[in-house]
């Protein structure tokens, strides 16, 4: 990839929803990666006909920022939106028709997203926070885009790293939002159960608490990442950033990268019918694997992490790397 790889970027599409990327907060995943991708000079050309793959550069925040009606349930002039802007480059160039889309990506963290791009963009490789099989995400073509919340724009690396496993006197640690059934489950299970089992609900909001939150993460074993109203969560990558070696339990999720990265070196991914047993799991865990686990998460964790100017094998690699091996599997099928 680093030698052959080659990116044409549409211009066409307006601020807000194309080319203004948001770098800060829930969907900061897919502004960093269009910052990242259209100031790059080594993988980008200005000719088309050069390229090897094509990325549609708009914002799925954005999109629902600017076009969603409060309230409204009603999310399809959003998905109208896409289609015009599809149907416009169809038209005036001569490579969305030419594949069909196949060589065309789009990178999206909203939880939306799979809804907003399908039919029009149905044979695009799609690179999603919301990775989840029953919602038409392609295993083979789309791309699980891991959801990192950044707290600093100028360094989101801060706060980075966690103490040593022999540091680490909480067993498991969860707060958050009461988003879709499975937290209800985990918290009528574990909170105020257990002194081992820290499992809260919603933090209260000011610097204070999300200063506790972040300690919490770096004094605890386990970090529990519960899916909320869909099967993605952003603890899963602050816990690898804070070195918490994270417990998804997310029936239908499909990891980040899990083509290159073995999870079950630096994770347990568990049922979500296993919650009522998850202390009983976690505690038969021996010691010697759980430090293994805790190392894995620091020789990973590189891989999860944005800079405001890439690095090899970060985040911005990893991600666009995903999108070429995909792109590349798919030729190889077809062949």
């Amino acid at each position: 990839m680093e030698r052959t790889l080659k990116v044409y970027i549409y211009k066409d599409g307006n601020k807000p929803i194309f080319h203004q990327p948001i770098l800060k907060g829930l969907y900061a995943a897919e502004g960093w990666f269009m910052k990242l991708m259209e100031e790059n000079k080594q993988f980008v050309v200005k000719d088309p006909a050069k390229a090897h793959l094509f990325y549609m550069p708009f914002s799925a925040r954005m999109l629902e920022f600017s076009l969603y009606v409060r309230n409204s349930h009603n999310r399809t002039n959003l998905r109208r939106f896409l289609k015009d802007y599809t149907d416009n480059i169809s038209a005036k160039y001569r490579y969305f028709n030419r594949t069909g889309g196949a060589d065309h990506f789009l990178v999206a963290c909203h939880d939306w997203a799979p809804y907003e791009t399908r039919h029009h963009m149905e044979y695009c490789i799609k690179a999603l926070c919301n990775s989840d099989v029953t919602q038409g995400f392609k295993i083979g073509r789309d791309v699980a885009l891991p959801e990192t919340y950044v707290r600093s724009v100028k360094n989101p690396q801060r706060d980075l790293g966690g103490k040593p496993p022999q540091e680490r006197h909480i067993l498991a640690f969860y707060a958050g939002n009461m988003h879709g059934y499975l937290r209800q489950i985990l918290l009528k299970h574990w909170k105020d159960k257990d002194p081992d089992m820290k499992i809260f609900g919603p933090m209260p909001h000011g610097v204070a608490s999300k200063m506790s939150y972040i300690q919490h993460m770096k004094s605890s074993k386990y970090c529990i990442c519960p899916k909320g109203y869909e099967v993605n969560s952003p603890r899963v990558v602050e816990a690898i950033f804070y070195e918490c070696v994270p417990v998804i339990i997310s029936d239908n999720f499909v990891p980040p990268f899990f083509e290159v990265l073995d999870w079950d070196a630096f994770s347990l991914i568990l049922a979500e019918k296993d919650i009522p047993n998850l202390k009983n799991i976690l505690v038969s865990v021996p010691e010697e694997k759980y430090v293994k686990l805790q190392l894995g998460i620091r020789r990973v964790q590189k891989h999860f992490l944005w800079h405001t100017k890439p690095l090899k094998y970060d985040l911005f690699h990893m991600t666009l790397h995903s999108i070429w091996y995909n792109r590349v599997f798919q030729i190889n099928v077809r062949r």
